[in-house]
């Protein structure tokens, strides 16, 4: 199995109503460890914001999963898994799974078990990569991987619940959030994450999935070159490797304008899997439209706010580097409170308008 061809993506794409959907970890799980591990899953919140989210008129979900679930307790990962997208296919969503992810903004390894409490104040402080940069740079550890990938891949792979697989979310992201609104930064293992993101498009086209394969282009500095945006290599691999073009967008109304028109080149399907920031002008007042009248689908980072805290605002230089204000009384991320209730009533109902003309 090959990387689809331009008209097989087309053809796919054609299927699908336009697609907005939010990225999924329910409010009591402070990192995708927690929401996974039979110890902590939450049936019960995870099927009360899921029906939130129906309500407002989202049809699909993008989730994480971790590796060392899967490790550990594979036959309930995949049961819960399966029960996840049970509950959002009949409220009307689609799911997105997403088994690899280098966002380790904690800056801890991966620890199966009991996960520790939110750092007071700091956005996604308990966030943890997977499989984890240790094992990512332990060569011995890749037969597991491949495992992984093929198992989890193979028993879903004829699924319709399942949009598409977004196989590595942010390979090669080092970043860490510290305490006090700053950031740090772990030594570079991008050559590690490149070759995992190549090898997963090859075991994945083994098992022949039915679903498109995407790897989403994330490291989007302002387009002010001619050749665009995505000039890291990981980026450019990414979008050869991919059966249907994504990316993330964390900035204000004409930068995503800009790196629309850029990636319009491949000529294949677009969806935004990661956007949605307020403080750095990635806002549903500005951009949903946009999205809409391009037909490229988008996922919000954020449902409720929760134990995640992505609520609050990124570190201080991170935010000032997209041209955002600190501002901590102005959410970050997120839509709804604990409770249901929406932060600005507003952006729920525009989301309403535009998810019914789909």
């Amino acid at each position: 199995m090959g990387r689809w061809t331009e008209s097989e993506a087309r053809a796919w794409w054609s299927s699908k109503p336009w697609i907005c959907g939010f990225n999924f970890l329910p409010s009591s799980s402070v990192n995708f460890l927690e929401m996974w591990h039979a110890d902590t899953f939450d049936g019960a919140t995870i099927e009360r914001e899921l029906g939130w989210a129906s309500e407002i008129g989202f049809n699909a979900i993008r989730i994480n999963l971790h590796y060392l679930v899967w490790r550990n307790d594979r036959e309930g990962l995949l049961q819960r898994l399966d029960w996840v997208m049970g509950v959002a296919d009949r409220l009307g969503m689609a799911t997105v799974p997403c088994p690899f992810d280098d966002c380790g903004f904690g800056g801890f390894e991966p620890t199966y078990g009991l996960q520790p409490e939110p750092v007071v104040g700091v956005h996604n402080s308990r966030a943890v990569a997977s499989p984890g940069r240790a094992l990512l740079l332990d060569t011995s550890q890749w037969s597991g991987f491949e495992a992984y990938l093929r198992d989890l891949v193979g028993t879903f792979r004829t699924d319709p619940r399942v949009l598409f697989w977004d196989l590595y979310n942010e390979p090669g992201n080092r970043m860490i959030f510290e305490p006090g609104g700053c950031r740090t930064y772990q030594p570079d293992f991008s050559e590690a994450s490149y070759r995992l993101m190549s090898a997963s498009f090859g075991w994945t086209r083994d098992v022949a999935p039915e679903q498109p394969l995407t790897v989403g282009a994330w490291s989007t500095p302002p387009p002010e070159t001619t050749e665009g945006p995505y000039q890291t290599e990981i980026d450019r691999g990414a979008l050869a490797l991919s059966d249907i073009v994504t990316f993330h967008a964390y900035w204000d109304t004409s930068h995503v304008r800009r790196f629309i028109e850029y990636l319009a080149q491949h000529n294949r399907p677009m969806l935004c899997t990661e956007w949605m920031a307020r403080p750095v002008g990635s806002r549903i007042a500005d951009q949903l439209e946009l999205f809409r009248s391009q037909s490229v689908g988008c996922f919000q980072w954020g449902l409720v706010k929760g134990r995640t805290q992505t609520y609050l605002p990124w570190p201080d230089d991170l935010v000032a580097a997209r041209g955002g204000d600190v501002d901590r009384s102005v959410w970050f991320h997120d839509i709804l409170d604990e409770t249901g209730r929406a932060y600005d009533p507003n952006e729920v109902a525009a989301l309403r308008r535009l998810t019914a003309t789909a």
